[in-house]
C-alpha cells in the first residue's frame, strides 16, 4: 500500500518520485514544449496541473486529458504515486473537493489499484460521505487484501462506538508466543519480499540468524513494548536509513512517562555527559560524566542501542546524533524498563539513585546550533565577501512546493552574483532529504559543466537519463559545504555529485547517505501484533560511482560538536568554515 509519507518518515524522505525540471507555463491555452531528441526524462503531470491551480478543478481535469491526448509521450502519466500525492496536497490543504476531482481521475486512470480507492475512500471521508467512503475502501480492499488502513477505515465507519487502543494501552499488552513469533517470521519475508537489497550490508545468514534468536528470546511474558525492541534491532540490522519503525515516535508515545530517562544526556566524542538535569539538580551537575547506569557500562548501553537505530550501511554520525534526540526512550528500552536508575559518575565514589522523570523533551536538532528560522535562508557577511545558504532540506516536490524552491534559489543566486560574492557557504546541516529536483535545481547553479544526476533508478516513472545543463548565471566562486549525520537520502546524492564534480570543500562529519539510495515507502503492518514498520520499496542510485556504497560523504575537513561547544552554544564548524574562508583570503 501506497500511502502519504508520516511525520517522521517525511525527516529522512528520499526520491519518492522523479520528474521533470522543466518550468511549463500553461494557462487557458496548452503550450507544448519541445524536447531534446535525446532526452527521455518527461514533464510532470502533477506539477503542470499544480502551476494551473488559477484554473477551476473541472479545468484542470480536462487539461490532463487534453495533454494526454496530444502529447501521449511528453508527460509522466504512468506515474500515480506522484499525482496521488498532489492529490493529498489538495486534501492537505483543506480543499478536499478538488481533491476529491483528482482521485476519482487516478482512479478512472488506474482502475485496478488498491491505492487509488483508498485515496478516494479518504476524500469521500473529509466531506463527510461515509456511504461513499466506505464503497471504495471495500474496492481498495478487494483489490488487496492486505491493506489494513482501508480495513481499519471500514471497522471505524462501521463500528463508530469503539473505542480505538492508543499506543500507551498496548505497552503491557501480551500475546501468545505462537503470534509473536508468526509477526517476526512475516516480519523477516516483508523485509526480504519489498527491500530492493535487504542483503547488500548484512548477509543472509546473519539476518536469518537474527530472526532465530529473536524468536528465542519470545516468552510467555513478553510484553508488546519489548516485542517492539526487537523487531527495531531486525529492522536497523537491513543498515538502511529508509526502513524503520517509524524512528523512535511509537515508543516514546507507549513508554509511561514514570519509565522514561530522567535527565537529557549527550553522547559526544565516546563520553556521555549530562547536558540538563532536570528535576535532578540536587543530585547531579552541567557536564557530569557518566560512565554506568544500573550497573552497566555507557559503552555496552550505547553499543545495543546502535543496533536497534537505522542507519545507511555502516555510518554511526546518524546513530549518535539520533541517541542524542532519543536518549530518554531509548535508554529504558535498552536497559528493559527498569524502575529506577542509578547512575555512576566520573569522579564520585558513590553511585546516584535519580528522582523519576516529571518531564521530558526529544531534541530533534542541535539546539547549539543557531536556525536561520526557515528551511531555506540566504544572508551575506558583506566584509568578507561571503553568503551563507542554508538548505535544511529538499522536501520540495513537483506535486508540493517544488516552485517555490526554484524561485527562492533564482533570486538567491541572481542577488548573489549582483553582490560581486566570492564565497559561498552551503549549511546542509539537518537535511533529511527530499526530492531529486529540488537537489538537481541547486546544482545546475554550482556546476560549471553538464553533468548526469543518476547512475540508475529502478522504480515506476524514473527517466533519469538526461544531462543536466548549468544555468548561465552559475556561481563562479568558492563553495563550501557543511555537512552532518542527519543528511540522508537525497542529500547523499547531493553531495556525492558535490565530491563527482569537485565543486568544492567540505566541512563536518562524515554524512548519514551516499550516492546509493534505497527509497520509497511501503508502510506494512504484523498481522498479530499490528506493529506498523517502514521498508524502502526502490533504489536510486547517482552517476559517482567512485565513493563506496557502505560509507558516508566524508568531509575535507572533520570538525564536530564538543561538549563545551554544545552547552556554550558556539556553533564549531560554521566558524571553522569561516577561518578556512578567512585564510584563503589572506
Amino acid at each position: 500500500m501506497t500511502k502519504p509519507p508520516s511525520f517522521y518518515y517525511i525527516i529522512f524522505c528520499c526520491l519518492f518520485f522523479a520528474c521533470s525540471h522543466q518550468k511549463t507555463s500553461i494557462s487557458q491555452t496548452v503550450i507544448l514544449q519541445e524536447q531534446d531528441s535525446t532526452s527521455i526524462e518527461k514533464i510532470s503531470i502533477s506539477q503542470t496541473l499544480k502551476q494551473n491551480e488559477h484554473l477551476p478543478i473541472e479545468k484542470r481535469i480536462a487539461l490532463y486529458y487534453q495533454l494526454k491526448k496530444e502529447s501521449p509521450t511528453q508527460y509522466n502519466f504512468k506515474n500515480e504515486d506522484e499525482l496521488n500525492m498532489y492529490g493529498y496536497s489538495l486534501l492537505w490543504s483543506n480543499r478536499p473537493e478538488e481533491a476529491l476531482a483528482i482521485f476519482k481521475l487516478i482512479v478512472a486512470e488506474f482502475p485496478h489499484s488498491s491505492n487509488a480507492y483508498d485515496s478516494l475512500g479518504e476524500a469521500y471521508l473529509a466531506l463527510g460521505n461515509e456511504e461513499l467512503s466506505l464503497l471504495n475502501y471495500e474496492k481498495s480492499l478487494e483489490l488487496n487484501p492486505d491493506n489494513f488502513n482501508a480495513e481499519d477505515q471500514i471497522e471505524r465507519i462501521k463500528f463508530p462506538d469503539k473505542i480505538p487502543e492508543k499506543p500507551a494501552d498496548k505497552f503491557f499488552k501480551t500475546y501468545t508466543v505462537k503470534e509473536y513469533r508468526e509477526d517476526l517470521d512475516q516480519l523477516a519475508q516483508k523485509l526480504i519480499e519489498i527491500h530492493p537489497a535487504t542483503f547488500k550490508f548484512t548477509p543472509e545468514e546473519d539476518f536469518k540468524a537474527l530472526i532465530e534468536e529473536k524468536k528465542a528470546a519470545i516468552t510467555k511474558t513478553t510484553t508488546y513494548g519489548e516485542f517492539s525492541w526487537h523487531c527495531a534491532e531486525i529492522i536497523a540490522s537491513v543498515n538502511c536509513s529508509h526502513t524503520s519503525s517509524g524512528r523512535f515516535y511509537p515508543q516514546r508515545e507507549m513508554l509511561p512517562p514514570h519509565l522514561w530517562f530522567p535527565i537529557q544526556v549527550r553522547w559526544v566524542n565516546d563520553h556521555l555527559y549530562v547536558v540538563d538535569p532536570l528535576n535532578n539538580k540536587d543530585k547531579v551537575a552541567l557536564k557530569d560524566e557518566i560512565t554506568a547506569i544500573n550497573g552497566i557500562a555507557v559503552k555496552d548501553m550505547i553499543e545495543d542501542i546502535y543496533k536497534h537505530i537505522p542507519s545507511q550501511g555502516h555510518i554511526e554520525t546518524t546513530k549518535r546524533i539520533e541517541f542524542n534526540s532519543w536518549a530518554p526512550v531509548m535508554i529504558p528500552y535498552t536497559l528493559e524498563f527498569p524502575e529506577k536508575y542509578e547512575i555512576t559518575i566520573k569522579g564520585k565514589k558513590n553511585s546516584i539513585v535519580l528522582n523519576k522523570a516529571e518531564k521530558m523533551k526529544i531534541l530533534f536538532f542541535d539546539p547549539s546550533i543557531p536556525y536561520c528560522g526557515n528551511n531555506l535562508c540566504l544572508e551575506f557577511l558583506e566584509e568578507e565577501k561571503t553568503a551563507v545558504l542554508t538548505v535544511s532540506s529538499f522536501n520540495y516536490y513537483a506535486w508540493n512546493a517544488l516552485d517555490e524552491f526554484e524561485d527562492f534559489m533564482d533570486s538567491s543566486f541572481a542577488l548573489i552574483n549582483s553582490k560581486g560574492t566570492k564565497n559561498l557557504v552551503i549549511d546542509l546541516r539537518f537535511n533529511g532529504g527530499g526530492s531529486p529536483e529540488s537537489s538537481i535545481y541547486l546544482l545546475r547553479y554550482l556546476s560549471s559543466k553538464p553533468f548526469h544526476y543518476y547512475g540508475n533508478a529502478d522504480y515506476p516513472g524514473a527517466e533519469n537519463k538526461q544531462q543536466q545543463i548549468p544555468f548561465e548565471n552559475a556561481f563562479k566562486g568558492n563553495n563550501y559545504f557543511i555537512i552532518d549525520g542527519l543528511g540522508n537520502s537525497t542529500t547523499g546524492h547531493f553531495m556525492s555529485m558535490v565530491k563527482e564534480l569537485n565543486l568544492g570543500i567540505t566541512v563536518g562529519e562524515e554524512l548519514g547517505s551516499n550516492h546509493f539510495c534505497t527509497a520509497g515507502q511501503a508502510t506494512c503492518r504484523l498481522s498479530n501484533s499490528k506493529l506498523m514498520y517502514y521498508v524502502a520499496n526502490n533504489s536510486n542510485s547517482t552517476s559517482a560511482k567512485s565513493l563506496p556504497d557502505n560509507r558516508g560523504i566524508f568531509p575535507d575537513y572533520e570538525v564536530v560538536q564538543n561538549i563545551d561547544d554544545y552547552l556554550n552554544k558556539v556553533d564549531a564548524v560554521k566558524d571553522f568554515t569561516f577561518q578556512l574562508i578567512k585564510k584563503s583570503n589572506q
